[in-house]
Formats: structure tokens, C-alpha cells, sequence
């Protein structure tokens, strides 16, 4: 099979993110962790589906498991309550799962990526500041099946194509060395060059 004779739709990409056995325990155990407007994003969907499309593992590949939520209380306390409470609950299945409270954001980007990023208001806002197309996608577990999250659609994740996103927290060099990374890892994936926004 190849990204170019594949067609996804919301069912078919959850089937492929749950052959994953990690996005499995992800999704089965978010719930429980009572995370206000939690997705499991990016990485851990689109490099699952491209594992799929070209026949690989479909844990290959993929260095961190992503989990956004949303949670008024902006303190790094708050926030590291929620990253230990995760570790737990998925120590036995994976030790590279993050939760990132997308409330506080705007509170360190700037000083770790020199760039700006103003608040966000909804989990879904910081999917939609990710620097590249196929990465704005998120799943959500819902007490039937799962919600799928995705701006632009699915077409860049079928076609195994790297766009870039014009969104205000845009950097080219950010974006160029993320594509250069995932092109090492799936030599199949188009990438459109930064200057394409």
C-alpha cells in the first residue's frame, strides 16, 4: 500500500491509532485520569497512521506519546501533579507519555523557542498552533468510540505530506529541523519547504 492510494476518514484513522498497543492503553486509561479537554495529539496519531500506510510496527518510530488538556489553574505545581499522576497510570505501558496543561503554554514557550504564543482557550487551540499540517490532529476517548480532532482535514496524513501551518508561533527552523527529523525516520513523507506558508 502506498500513501498515495490511501484514503482515511475519522473511522479509519481511529482504527490505525489503536493497533498502537501504546495509544491503546492511552485512550482506554485517559478517562480515568479526569483531565478537563484531554486529546492524545500529533506524534502518537499521524506517525501511527504513516506506520500503517507503509507496513511497519505501528509503535516505530514515534518518541514521545502527547497528551493536551486544559486546566485553568496555570501553576507548575498544578501542572506536575497531572505529569506524575500520568507516569503512573502508564508506567507499565510506556515511560515516554507527556501531559502538558495547554492553559499555561504561553507562560514558558517563549522563553524555551524565542517566539511569541499568546493564551490559548481550549485544548484544540494548541493542536492548531502545531507547525505542521499533519500534526494538528488529536483523539479523544468518548463513552463511545473516540472523537477525532482536524483542522485541515486528513489528506496530509494519507499522503504522507509535511505543509507547514501559518500559524502566529510559525518558525521556519523549528519546522525544517522537525520534517528532517521525521523524514529520517519515514524517507516516504513529502515535505513542502518552510517558505510554502
Amino acid at each position: 500500500m502506498t500513501a498515495e492510494s490511501v484514503s482515511i476518514d475519522h473511522p479509519r484513522l481511529v482504527e490505525a491509532v489503536l493497533r498502537n498497543p501504546m495509544n491503546r492503553a492511552i485512550l482506554e486509561r485517559l478517562p480515568a485520569l479526569g483531565l478537563a479537554d484531554a486529546w492524545l495529539v500529533s506524534g502518537a496519531v499521524f506517525q501511527t497512521v504513516w506506520n500503517v500506510i507503509t507496513g511497519r510496527p505501528p509503535e516505530y518510530g514515534i518518541k514521545d506519546y502527547d497528551i493536551f488538556y486544559f486546566d485553568p489553574d496555570t501553576s507548575f505545581a498544578a501542572e506536575d501533579v497531572v505529569i506524575r499522576r500520568v507516569a503512573a497510570c502508564m508506567s507499565d505501558v510506556c515511560d515516554c507519555v507527556e501531559a502538558r496543561n495547554q492553559a499555561r503554554v504561553h507562560l514558558w514557550y517563549h522563553e524555551k523557542f524565542h517566539a511569541p504564543y499568546g493564551p490559548l482557550h481550549r485544548t484544540t487551540d494548541g493542536i492548531d498552533r502545531f507547525l505542521a499540517r499533519v500534526a494538528q490532529v488529536g483523539v479523544q476517548p468518548m463513552a463511545e468510540g473516540c472523537a477525532v480532532y482536524t483542522p485541515h482535514g486528513l489528506d496530509d496524513i494519507a499522503t504522507m505530506t509535511v505543509r507547514p501551518n501559518p500559524c502566529p508561533n510559525f518558525r521556519a527552523e523549528i519546522y525544517d529541523a522537525k520534517a528532517a527529523s521525521w523524514k529520517m525516520r519515514w524517507p516516504e513523507i513529502t515535505i513542502l519547504a518552510a517558505t510554502e506558508v
